[in-house]
């Protein structure tokens, strides 16, 4: 049996009949090689499937292309798909990505998360931290690498990236206002987390808006357990609509009331936040706000690379949520003659 390695530099150098300092330079993109070299070292590397190494190419360039990325809460939604979203962007441009992941009890590790990625030679930090506890810990952190962070708040120390969380809110809300009702609560996320307290901004916003008063609000912990135990207590008197903060408390919203006989559009409408895969196929379908992972990936490595290139100044890029409405949601005029 004949094992094929996979070919190296050296392989495409000898078959292009160059040296292997100009494979490196036209794989980097230097502009100083003829044309007419460029394009036969091209062929070979084609011919020859030869997929440079982050390591060879760490030696030719003395960068690492690697980007360490702290990731707090990892196993809720939002972190968990912002950092497969940035895993994708990154790979596609050529960057590899060490992780160190924080545990829910584990708020204190984002020190030693943040020094341990350093000892690792990135060239930048991503932080994925969506409960503000862990973030004012990690300003202690001295590292002195160019950050990101990933938050719907704008922040005046570091870069930041995120959904816009507020104006998704706005749409949710604004969706059931325009649906006519006018009695609507907010079963919120966890205060401690930045999306929780900027959809909740954006529950009072769109109210404020429109002239009606806050309905009740009370804040769970983003499972739907939770969201079940507060249904099956929750005594909707006047109130037609909820917004529940995320779909997972939706689903246990509405599975809660469905098992006190109250039903999901006829007697109450629900709307979620996140549009998970599963949430089409929720009884009933829920009406939710869909965020854009992908493309919150790419503006976040975007935003990463231009840091490491020197770009200095702090911004704030925000990208905008999408409504996706189902029959979750519907007229109150059921709703509102129940006893």
């Amino acid at each position: 049996m004949i094992h094929r390695q996979r070919p190296s530099i050296y392989d495409v150098a000898r078959e292009a009949g160059v040296s292997h300092m100009t494979v490196s330079r036209v794989v980097n993109g230097h502009a100083n090689i003829r044309e007419a070299t460029r394009a036969r070292v091209l062929q070979v590397i084609e011919e020859m499937n030869y997929t440079p190494s982050s390591i060879a190419r760490a030696l030719a360039t003395r960068r690492a292309h690697r980007i360490g990325v702290l990731v707090d809460a990892p196993d809720q939604y939002g972190p968990n798909s912002t950092l497969q979203a940035l895993e994708s962007a990154a790979r596609a441009a050529g960057y590899a990505i060490s992780t160190f992941s924080i545990a829910d009890d584990g708020g204190s590790q984002i020190d030693s998360g943040a020094a341990e990625l350093a000892t690792q030679g990135v060239e930048a930090l991503c932080v994925i931290a969506p409960r503000a506890s862990s973030l004012d810990l990690l300003r202690r952190q001295a590292t002195g690498l160019p950050t990101v962070v990933i938050k719907s708040e704008r922040d005046e120390q570091w870069h930041t990236i995120g959904v816009d969380q507020r104006a998704g809110a706005v749409k949710a809300v604004t969706h059931l206002i325009e649906l006519g009702h006018t009695s609507i609560a907010h079963l919120a996320g966890p205060l401690d987390w930045f999306d929780s307290r900027e959809r909740a901004e954006g529950w009072r916003q769109a109210l404020r808006e429109h002239g009606i008063p806050a309905g009740v609000t009370v804040s769970g912990d983003w499972t739907s357990n939770f969201g079940y135990e507060f249904g099956r207590g929750f005594d909707p008197g006047s109130t037609t609509a909820v917004f529940a903060s995320n779909d997972q408390m939706a689903l246990g919203l509405i599975h809660g009331l469905s098992e006190r006989g109250i039903h999901v559009p006829r007697d109450i409408s629900i709307v979620g936040f996140d549009d998970l895969p599963d949430t089409r196929h929720f009884l009933p379908p829920l009406t939710t706000v869909r965020q854009d992972f992908a493309a919150l990936g790419d503006l976040a490595l975007h935003r990463i690379v231009a840091a490491i290139e020197s770009d200095s100044s702090v911004r704030h890029e925000t990208i905008e949520p999408d409504l996706v409405v189902r029959t979750s949601s519907a007229s109150p005029s059921v709703a509102g003659s129940r006893g």
